[in-house]
């Protein structure tokens, strides 16, 4: 090996660094144990972070005790599940992303209107599950350009399309096409749904690519951006492998292979990031360098309410 070459951006978006903070000030207010729904975000070392100051990840809210305070993860939730903690008394905490609210925002308004909502995602992704509860009578999903090809839309004149934040952004492309190959009059919203993170990291993965024959994303399994950058180095024709740890590193990896590129999802660390980058230091002496980006400065600041009550507590 010749050089290791490190992706930015990189690791945490804003949304997530929302995400784990409004936690932290639910912790600092409520103390334990605290109740989350679904993974904060899907990072094993997050979740199990948090696990070890006393929060319990739940998937229903039948598992909350009533009168109790949960934490809506970053991914949203539906207004079926909104209303059931209502029924129940739960105090709600909630971390949705606001780029991800913006999409649930959408959905309602289209909706409203009486348009038909061709929703690009993964089926049973918690994202996806979400944000078609906010009109799931009027919403379809489209999870592959197969799909976008037989889609029929009882309303074609009325149709608009909306897309999970965490998706690749050229598939996404493909499908809109012929999507609007299809339904000449497909309405799509002001400002794509993609999240400008998720865009920004595919992207540096494009520029690695054209500098290494190995990519390693750390992130975890069940990420569904991190999963997107180890598709989007592949589509290239550069092997890439998804790694939660140093420890799923393999040595046979980098036989031949001169210059490793290394990247992060946006549910990732930055310790778990060090550990990979660490492991490969520790055993070639090799020169590390860093890619030139402009600096991402979104930030989503956690409710004033919550931050000053945890402040006082």
């Amino acid at each position: 090996m010749e050089r290791i070459i490190l992706a930015a951006p990189r690791g945490f978006c804003a949304g997530v660094t929302y995400a784990v903070d409004i936690v932290n000030a639910a912790l600092e207010r409520f103390g334990q144990p605290l109740y989350v729904r679904h993974a904060i975000v899907h990072n094993e070392w997050v979740v199990k972070s948090f696990e070890a100051q006393g929060v319990i990840f739940i998937e229903e809210l039948v598992d909350v005790p009533e009168g109790m305070p949960v934490v809506f993860s970053a991914h949203g939730v539906s207004p079926a599940v909104r209303a059931e903690a209502a029924e129940r008394g739960l105090r709600v905490v909630d971390a949705t992303c606001p780029l991800v609210e913006k999409v649930h925002r959408e959905a309602r308004e289209w909706a409203g209107r009486d348009h038909t909502i061709l929703y690009i995602g993964h089926a049973g992704h918690v994202e996806a599950v979400g944000t078609m509860g906010e009109a799931p009578e009027r919403t379809i999903l489209v999870d592959s350009v197969e799909t976008a090809r037989m889609v029929t839309v009882p309303n074609p004149d009325q149709a608009v399309v909306l897309t999970q934040t965490t998706l690749s952004l050229d598939e996404v492309n493909t499908i809109m096409q012929v999507l609007r190959d299809r339904f000449p009059a497909l309405a799509t919203p002001k400002k794509e749904d993609i999240c400008y993170a998720t865009t920004n990291r595919q992207g540096a993965v494009k520029v690695l690519v054209q500098q290494c024959d190995l990519i390693l994303v750390v992130g975890s399994e069940t990420s569904s951006n991190s999963n997107r950058l180890r598709e989007v180095a592949e589509s290239f024709g550069v092997p890439a492998h998804l790694v939660n740890s140093a420890d799923d590193l393999r040595p046979e990896w980098f036989e031949g292979v001169r210059a490793v590129g290394i990247t992060s999802g946006a549910s990732t660390p930055e310790s778990a990031f060090d550990g990979v980058v660490g492991w490969l230091t520790d055993r070639y002496q090799v020169p590390v360098t860093t890619m030139n980006a402009e600096p991402e400065l979104i930030k989503f600041r956690p409710p004033r309410e919550l931050v000053s009550d945890a402040a006082s507590s």
